[in-house]
């Protein structure tokens, strides 16, 4: 017994260590403090759009007890309004918020993590990413940059612009330069006109000039907030080009795998957190906005017309097309978006679109 004491010492002492640099280990990860940079398309705290990476910020200091702190930046203060993802790929900010379709030169499928012409509303597209394949197919598109998405608020469904003049056919479109990005920029490039993707920050001075003839945005909320209707006289509602606008956080992968596990899950469930509120903000604000912009400002409000609707639908069918045919990626992530959306479809006309009609049936 005597000869095995120095051996029981020794293994004691080992395990006691052990459980001590354990502890130490565990003690330096609950205390370090970490301090993030996030970048975004947006001008600070602007109404919705804005006020989401706000929130996240609020979130992740309360979650965390300030052990990761999260500072925004809006449009023009370290980077360009669509400088973002680049500047949360090198690491000038660990993380931004913006919309998917600014990269499709960078990503040709990066719009189908936003929105499409005629595609997935607010709902349905949510549903696609967090039950469906479309979050991971996100993450294996970014990840050759470095970039880790999480889906970032949504909009809801989008005005079709401010116009300048009446638009009454296909060729009153012929020519007309306009503020549209993404897929439907390439869809009314095919109409005739001009697509031109500008910030969002410089759009009342370049309507208000003459830069461009017609701007689409948002909707009424941020709409009224940036005045186009001082700027603009026809307002056509007719949606038909982002039919619910995803944003997206997108983080630095080096930055969030440095962080401990329970402070990459508190940035997880944050950015949750903006997205569900990001669409709720959005419809409990617009109609308040459109009844202002209506009765107070004297806004116009147009529908297009059926004929020039059916005609971008054929060419939003053209510019898919042409698109997966050229891009491998863009082929595999529309498959699944448009499974999803045929299945989501079906059932919303049996659901939605039915409660739809039946709610505005008259009492006898």
């Amino acid at each position: 017994m005597k000869l095995l004491l120095p051996y029981l010492t020794l293994i004691c002492a080992l395990f006691l260590a052990g459980c001590g640099e354990k502890n130490t280990a565990d003690t330096t990860q609950k205390t370090q403090q970490f301090k993030w940079k996030l970048v975004t398309s947006w001008p600070k705290n602007f109404p919705g759009l804005g006020l989401g990476p706000e929130k996240f910020a609020k979130y992740v200091n309360e979650m965390s007890g300030g052990r990761l702190t999260v500072k925004v930046y809006g449009a023009g203060e370290i980077v360009p309004a669509l400088g973002v993802f680049e500047a949360v790929r090198n690491g000038t900010a660990q993380m931004g918020h913006s919309g998917a379709y600014y990269w499709k030169g960078k990503i040709p499928a990066a719009p189908f993590f936003s929105s499409i012409p005629f595609g997935m509303n607010a709902q349905e597209l949510n549903a696609w990413i967090h039950h469906g394949e479309g979050l991971a197919l996100w993450r294996e598109v970014y990840k050759p940059f470095g970039l880790v998405p999480f889906a970032g608020g949504n909009t809801g469904t989008q005005m079709a612009g401010w116009f300048n003049k009446e638009v009454n056919s296909l060729a009153d479109i012929q020519g007309l330069k306009m503020r549209i990005p993404g897929l439907a920029g390439d869809v009314f490039q095919r109409a005739g006109g001009v697509p031109v993707n500008l910030p969002g920050g410089e759009l009342f001075t370049a309507l208000q000039t003459g830069a461009i003839d017609a701007t689409e945005w948002v909707g009424p909320y941020n709409d009224l907030a940036f005045g186009f209707h001082k700027a603009a006289k026809y307002y056509y509602t007719s949606a038909w080009h982002e039919p619910g606008s995803m944003l997206e956080f997108i983080v630095n992968e080096d930055a969030l795998l440095a962080l401990p596990a329970d402070l990459q899950k508190i940035v997880e469930v944050a950015a949750r957190a903006v997205n569900s509120d990001m669409l709720s903000e959005y419809t409990a604000e617009n109609n308040k906005a459109l009844q202002t912009l209506v009765n107070k400002h004297g806004v116009e409000i147009k529908q297009l017309p059926d004929d020039v609707l059916r005609q971008y639908k054929q060419l939003t069918d053209e510019v898919i097309a042409d698109l997966i045919q050229n891009d491998p990626v863009s082929k595999k992530v529309y498959g699944s978006y448009l499974a999803f959306y045929e299945q989501a479809r079906k059932y919303h006309e049996v659901s939605e679109q039915a409660y739809y009609r039946t709610r505005e049936l008259k009492a006898n």
